[in-house]
């Protein structure tokens, strides 16, 4: 075989390779895009309704309650006076089944699975794309930022995975922004729930 033809065999195998990447990539933006779409529709007809304010008794036992404000899909949301304000969101599927409940305070989030959700860290996405993708990018982002100066070591972006076996028992983060914290709801909600269809069917 000629160098020519060698080389065009090449190029051929690596065009079919990007096409296949590119079909991969475009897939992938297709779900995201109509797991939007979905989301929108459901925020639009639901509305969202308008906060309940409970008034406390005014005793130092009341005054030194811990604040938490429960917020559901399309979030419901309810306050008590509190030193402390802590949300609770709750993830659900697009069908409404409940995956999880993250609890998000100013600067930091914790993630309960949902009873009877069994979560394995081996099941994907959870390790390429959670851990990999989202968690660790944001982590070396803040190490170099310490790096430079920029950050002080006891601000830096960090994460524990608190396991029973493989299974999931809690997500813990730690210095999170507001940005931070809107893209970290939604990787952990599209991820659980793309766990949960794979748990489903292998049952």
């Amino acid at each position: 075989m000629s160098e020519d033809a060698e080389r065009i065999k090449k190029l051929i195998a690596f065009k079919k390779k990007t096409e296949t990447k590119i079909t991969e990539l475009d897939s992938e933006l297709k779900e995201q895009q109509a797991m939007l779409e979905t989301l929108n529709s459901l925020l639009l007809e639901k509305g969202f309704r308008r906060p309940e304010i409970t008034k406390g008794a005014g005793t130092a036992e009341s005054s030194a309650r811990k604040e938490t404000v429960v917020a559901e899909e399309p979030e419901s949301i309810s306050f008590a006076p509190q030193t402390e304000s802590e949300i609770v969101t709750s993830l659900k599927t697009v069908a409404g089944e409940l995956l999880a409940n993250l609890h998000a305070t100013e600067d930091s989030l914790r993630v309960t699975p949902a009873e009877g959700k069994n979560f394995d860290i081996n099941t994907p996405p959870f390790t390429q794309f959670l851990v990999e993708r989202v968690l660790l990018k944001m982590q070396e982002r803040d190490s170099e930022l310490v790096r430079t100066g920029q950050l002080t070591p006891e601000n830096i972006f960090c994460y524990n995975i608190v396991r029973e076996g493989n299974i999931i028992r809690e997500i813990t983060i730690k210095n999170v922004d507001s940005e931070r914290m809107r893209e970290l709801k939604s990787s952990i909600r599209w991820t659980l729930e793309k766990m949960y269809e794979k748990m489903k069917s292998q049952t």
